[in-house]
């Protein structure tokens, strides 16, 4: 770590209430790509949240999902200085591998980083979500 507490993914930056997730999977996805949705909603925070789900019929090994959940959390903080004050939750849709294959390996991660990307970086460039702040 560098110490640069820019660069932090602090308690603050997490959805975990399921209250939260609920209000935030009440609305469209606004985003989707092969294996990913996007859910977001405004919020009345100065920061925006990030949530992950990874359910375990679509990555049935412990070490892929948390591979999915430690790469989407540190795209997210190299971009939360950048993003709109937003509740984003990221859900794994599709399944990513099998029992058969290897749980991860560098392939898998660099897909998987690509697919992210793409989800931040719609966030960056969008300009307004269907919740607005304040509905719960």
């Amino acid at each position: 770590m560098t110490g640069d507490s820019s660069y932090l993914y602090s308690r603050d930056q997490r959805i975990v209430k399921t209250d939260e997730f609920s209000s935030v999977f009440r609305l469209r996805p606004v985003y989707r790509t092969a294996h990913f949705v996007l859910y977001a909603r405004n919020n009345d925070l100065p920061l925006a949240r990030l949530g992950v789900v990874a359910a375990k019929r679509m990555a049935p090994r412990a070490v892929t999902r948390n591979t999915i959940k430690r790469v989407t959390r540190e795209l997210f903080r190299q971009t939360a200085l950048a993003l709109p004050q937003v509740d984003c939750i990221v859900r794994l849709s599709k399944p990513v591998n099998s029992k058969s294959g290897p749980a991860t390996n560098a392939k898998l991660k660099a897909e998987l980083r690509e697919e992210l990307s793409q989800l931040f970086t719609f966030l960056l460039n969008a300009t307004t979500f269907a919740g607005k702040p304040g509905n719960k």
